[in-house]
């Protein structure tokens, strides 16, 4: 995968998604640091991949459709090269046949990409494409020695029902929509769709219906958070193997969120931001604004935070000295133990009256502070109201979660958080007065 421009690809889609297509050629290029020349290649080259649909559909869901993640769309685009998307398909097509060894699939190669304009592979090339394909779990080595052969790895399918396929592929919806790894989790959906397919062709009397296909509905608020997850395992890998690394950063204030990559130091541009360097500690996922954090501490000790939004280009460097990277972990912990996100600010005190819905409505108030207030707690309650207090770091954070409550909510302390909130509802009643 070419990661250069494959961040510039994030970035766009990123910027597709916020802009709605709003901005016209020179000042989409501008706004990513490339040139018009480079836009229209990018918009080329995706229209490609989406079958020359009108790209901008990626992102206008209707509520009711399962939205599947524009990431999982940047993988199956950049993940391959040109051979490989030949060649690798022919291999797999082989082994469904039977087990076969290296040697045989390269005939086969030999037999079926003569008309390709490519190089035909050598066997060096096919035994690099057997250990990737065994290594991410699509195929498996038979028993016996050498010479090896190998076969598709359709374990999980072929020993389940009908039925249990069924109720894994509906599981695995609901998670790969809702979890994390979306992408792997759409990819694994993807699979068991095709085994199921495969199951209703061998039965003609229980033919494939449309509807199986999309079980559940859901929708996606936030297209960031799943280009996000571009940088997300790479980042866990590093923390995993407490390692330093490097990127380039720009801010969410920065008129730019990314600059071409000059291979000629000549013609560098001065605008280009400067590489931060990081040992990388912890991952934090806002799911009320859906934006990714990645916190650690610099060379000497100092807590940094990004967004990772704003994170290009990551190089993987030295590994840390693992008893300075525990230190720094029990540093981060402390600092933020009283975090509602990732602030590492004072610690305050935050005293809220939350009031009750009028019976007989269920009080869904306290559920939701019971759910949502994190190792907060209810001091004082009556038939009316409750008192929730909580300490964090700042009140900056804990800001819009108290806000989102309307008029169920009264803040009590800080008096500053107290009177700046005053101050907001002032302006938004001005807004909206009758004229």
């Amino acid at each position: 995968m070419a990661k250069e421009s494959f961040d510039k690809e994030i970035q766009f889609l990123r910027l597709l998604a916020l802009t709605g297509g709003n901005y016209d050629r020179q000042q989409f290029a501008g706004r990513l640091g490339i040139s018009v020349h480079t836009f229209d290649k990018t918009i080329r080259r995706l229209k490609e991949v989406n079958g020359d649909a009108d790209f901008a559909d990626l992102f206008r869901y209707n509520y009711a459709d399962s939205a599947e993640p524009v990431l999982l769309f940047l993988y199956r685009a950049k993940s391959m090269k040109e051979s490989e998307t030949r060649r690798l398909p022919v291999i797999l097509t082989a082994l469904k046949q039977e087990p076969m060894t290296a040697a045989s699939l390269l005939d086969v190669c030999d037999e079926q990409l003569v008309d390709s304009a490519a190089a035909p592979p050598d066997e060096k090339t096919i035994r690099s494409d057997l250990r990737y394909l065994e290594e991410i779990g699509v195929i498996c080595r038979e028993p016996g020695g050498r010479p090896y052969r190998y076969r598709l790895n359709n374990d999980l399918t072929d020993c389940l029902s009908r039925e249990e396929l069924i109720e894994l592929y509906e599981f695995v919806d609901i998670m790969a929509n809702t979890q994390i790894p979306s992408v792997q989790g759409y990819l694994l959906r993807d699979n068991l769709k095709k085994a199921l397919k495969a199951t209703s062709s061998e039965q003609l009397e229980d033919s494939w219906q449309e509807e199986w296909r999309e079980p559940f509905s859901y929708r996606y608020h936030y297209d960031a958070r799943i280009l996000d997850e571009a940088h997300l395992y790479t980042l866990l890998r590093m923390i995993r193997e407490q390692r330093y690394i490097s990127f380039q950063y720009y801010t969410p204030s920065r008129k730019r969120s990314y600059t071409a990559q000059n291979t000629n130091p000549l013609f560098s541009r001065a605008s280009e931001p400067r590489r931060q360097h990081m040992l990388p500690l912890r991952v934090v996922y806002d799911h009320q604004y859906g934006r990714w954090y990645l916190l650690g501490t610099t060379r000497g000790g100092r807590i940094v935070k990004f967004r990772m939004d704003g994170i290009v280009d990551i190089i993987a460097e030295e590994e840390a000295d693992k008893l300075l990277f525990d230190e720094y972990v029990s540093r981060l912990d402390e600092r933020t133990r009283y975090s509602w996100l990732v602030d590492t600010s004072r610690t305050v005190t935050v005293r809220a009256r939350f009031f009750k819905p009028l019976p007989p409505q269920n009080d869904f108030i306290q559920e939701r502070v019971r759910m949502q207030g994190q190792w907060g707690c209810i001091t004082e309650e009556d038939q009316y109201s409750f008192i929730y207090e909580i300490q964090v770091n700042g009140y900056t954070e804990i800001r819009p979660w108290l806000r989102s409550f309307g008029s169920s909510c009264e803040v009590l302390e800080p008096a500053p958080l107290r009177e700046s909130l005053i101050e907001e509802w002032k302006e938004l009643m001005n807004d909206y007065e009758s004229v």
